[in-house]
């Protein structure tokens, strides 16, 4: 007969802490620390979502990165047949590297990523093949690319956590820092060459102090798109936020948000350990992780935990055990399960370590 593990309900009440209050109209969005990459405030930041032209974070990158920007094209007709946004490319128009880059970052021109696309590989198409292939290399997977631009496609997607990851390596490139941050910029180009000024579609290059870019995005499918950064002596955030209508003061406030929970310094809560009893009488202990948060990051903030009725023994890998629920303000935010990490037999001395429980994120309300 197979040993029987009884359950006891355990509720784990955390103190209570206090956030910096913040507006978040984003159907996804993250702020991270961009010295380090870690997220200080997160909320759906993992959902697949269109991208419209923060995709030109990628376009601009590549280009920087596999070209010399000093070169000049002739400007393809297929590149300036294209819908949406322009920097004013002609076919035929003589234009150079830096050019592209900045019709691309300031005027959000889909004529000059589709152009610079085809200086970097030749087409479009193996332009779009390089994307998902740097993609891969910079570790967003889950992000797929169908066009240089951002234009809508079902195959074109990215989530707040990748734009983050991607920004945070752009940054410091300094081509593409220095071209996400200027507010105005004369380009010559054309046959004969003229004078172009363009102005920087990022409203916040306007409107916060401390901002250093980055890119705007907008189609029908995705909304409005906005990735920012900002540096404040030597600290640096970056804000993402996708599908959000009210972007601008949604950034101020996250990019603040963010610069707050940097200079606030983390503290770290150990949860008490989840027991078990056996039918025999006999306790098991199940360590739950202790978690290293931010301390402004806080509202109201409680957990519980509990487990199957009964657990059967020997139990397999990945067997589902239990699971923990979180609460803000005694609302449910979040349910995570509870899985064994190894088989296990009939002795259960050491059976703690084969428990394993995702990530508790208590910092990020509304996940």
């Amino acid at each position: 007969m197979k040993k029987i593990i009884c359950v006891i309900l355990a509720t784990l009440i955390l103190p209570c802490f206090s956030i910096c209050a913040t507006t978040d109209s984003a159907v996804s969005s993250v702020v991270i620390n961009a010295d380090t990459g870690e997220v200080l405030y997160s909320k759906n930041e993992n959902s697949r979502l269109a991208m419209a032209s923060t995709t030109k974070i990628m376009t601009a990158l590549l280009l920087i990165e596999n070209t010399d920007l000093n070169k000049n094209y002739r400007v393809e007709k297929e590149a300036v047949t294209v819908e949406g946004t322009s920097m004013g490319l002609k076919a035929g128009d003589i234009v150079s590297g830096y050019d592209l880059l900045y019709g691309m970052m300031l005027s959000s021109g889909n004529d000059a990523a589709n152009m610079a696309a085809i200086a970097v590989a030749g087409s479009i198409k193996d332009f779009v093949k390089l994307m998902n292939k740097r993609a891969k290399e910079l570790g967003l997977l889950d992000t797929s690319f169908a066009t240089p631009s951002g234009l809508d496609s079902d195959t074109h997607y990215t989530t707040a956590t990748d734009l983050a990851r991607l920004t945070m390596y752009a940054i410091k490139n300094p081509d593409f820092a220095a071209a996400c941050r200027e507010k105005y910029k004369t380009l010559n180009f054309g046959v004969p060459a003229t004078d172009h000024t363009l102005k920087n579609h990022n409203k916040l290059l306007f409107l916060y102090d401390d901002i250093i870019g980055v890119k705007t995005g907008f189609t029908k499918k995705a909304g409005r798109c906005l990735v920012s950064s900002a540096k404040r002596g030597d600290k640096t955030v970056i804000a993402v936020t996708l599908k959000d209508k009210n972007d601008w003061a949604d950034h101020r406030a996250l990019l603040d948000l963010g610069f707050s929970l940097i200079d606030s310094g983390k503290r770290e809560i150990t949860p008490p350990d989840l027991e078990l009893k056996t039918s025999d009488g006999k306790s098991v202990k199940i360590s739950l992780p202790g978690y290293k948060y931010y301390e402004k990051n806080k509202l109201n903030v409680s957990y519980k935990t509990a487990s199957l009725p009964f657990i059967h023994l020997p139990l397999e890998k990945g067997e589902y055990v239990g699971y923990i629920e979180y609460y803000v303000d005694l609302k449910k935010i979040k349910r995570q399960n509870v899985y064994t990490k190894e088989k296990v037999g009939y002795a259960f001395t050491n059976f703690n370590k084969y428990i394993t429980i995702v990530k508790i994120i208590l910092s990020q309300p509304g996940k």
